[in-house]
């Protein structure tokens, strides 16, 4: 968060943006204090007060709520919070990171409010069994597959054929629910003839991200396996470490990278920022400040592509953190 606040100000400043920071503790330690992870009256702040919502990484494995669950989070407190009911996970191959027999340049579309996680916090167990529901709604889906669709339309289609696309992943071949998912998507799809829709299974989704990833342009899906895919789409395209993602509703965004908080080396200078910085430039991109943002991204690109900044096999920078920085400071 550090990096990418040094780095939004200065991208800031030369385009004659103020930008003035507020904070917002949450995650772990304020669970530890206060028996909840966000202060009170945040959620009411970033509805009312702020322009725009810079998400941090949080929590700890080993601070756990009574029924075994991680305390120290935020996603259903700020997602169903927010209402933000679109989590937009852009993945794509920064040049200089490494090499790929086709190029990798789509972006998950995950509903946010809904699915799988929506029985976070409501599941039932005892010691001998437990369960938890995968709900959808009609009206949940639709906007989420809408919204997918015209997020194609303002992209150059899929970087294997330039084709404008939007995938529906699901499970209908198993559940009833991802059947009616899949219906709607049909029904949503017919409005858009300019948009190609297409169809796979989720396991045949993650063969595909990996074997053919050229072929995506927009995928649309479930929570729960949004939040799985995107995170081996991640692992194509040089780690966690560099994918931001935003969640986003009618009224209110927030923006966060997919990664969590890596406490075995938190305060060593080993976390790669880019996450966080090209998360920053979704939010400028968001609040229509598209020169800053063109120029935020524009200089994380440059210093891998000029071999400023490297990744170790684990993801972490050689350079570190503050090398990063430096370098993506010096090229904006």
């Amino acid at each position: 968060m550090g990096s990418a606040r040094e780095v939004l100000t200065a991208a800031a400043s030369m385009d004659g943006l103020a930008v003035e920071f507020g904070e917002e503790p949450g995650g772990a330690a304020t669970y530890l204090e206060t028996g909840e992870p966000l202060v009170a009256g945040a959620l009411e702040r970033f509805r009312d007060e702020y322009d725009a919502v810079l998400k941090g990484p949080v929590g700890l494995p080993e601070v756990r709520k009574p029924d075994g669950t991680e305390a120290g989070v935020l996603g259903g407190v700020l997602r169903n919070g927010l209402d933000t009911y679109a989590n937009v996970r852009p993945v794509r191959l920064l040049p200089g990171i490494r090499d790929s027999a086709s190029p990798i340049d789509y972006v998950i579309v995950r509903e946010n409010t809904e699915g799988l996680y929506l029985s976070r916090g409501s599941g039932v167990r005892n010691e001998r069994a437990a369960s938890d529901q995968l709900l959808m709604t009609r009206v949940g889906v639709e906007r989420i597959v809408r919204f997918a669709f015209e997020t194609a339309r303002t992209r150059n289609g899929a970087p294997g054929d330039g084709v404008r696309r939007v995938t529906c992943v699901d499970k209908s071949n198993v559940l009833r629910s991802f059947a009616f998912f899949r219906d709607i998507f049909d029904e949503i799809a017919a409005e858009y003839p300019d948009v190609e829709a297409d169809h796979r299974y989720t396991d045949a989704a993650a063969h595909d991200l990996v074997a053919d990833p050229g072929h995506f342009d927009v995928l649309v899906t479930e929570n729960f396996v949004g939040d799985m895919l995107s995170d081996l789409g991640a692992a194509t395209a040089g780690g966690l470490g560099t994918c931001p993602s935003g969640n986003i509703g009618e009224r209110t965004a927030y923006f966060e990278p997919v990664h969590g908080s890596a406490p075995s080396i938190a305060g060593q200078d080993e976390a790669n920022p880019t996450s966080q910085l090209l998360t920053a430039a979704m939010l400028l991109d968001h609040v229509g400040a598209i020169g800053t943002a063109k120029r935020i991204t524009g200089a994380v690109e440059a210093a891998y592509a000029d071999g400023s900044v490297r990744l170790n096999p684990n993801g972490t920078p050689t350079c570190g953190t503050k090398g990063v920085t430096a370098a993506v400071l010096s090229r904006l």
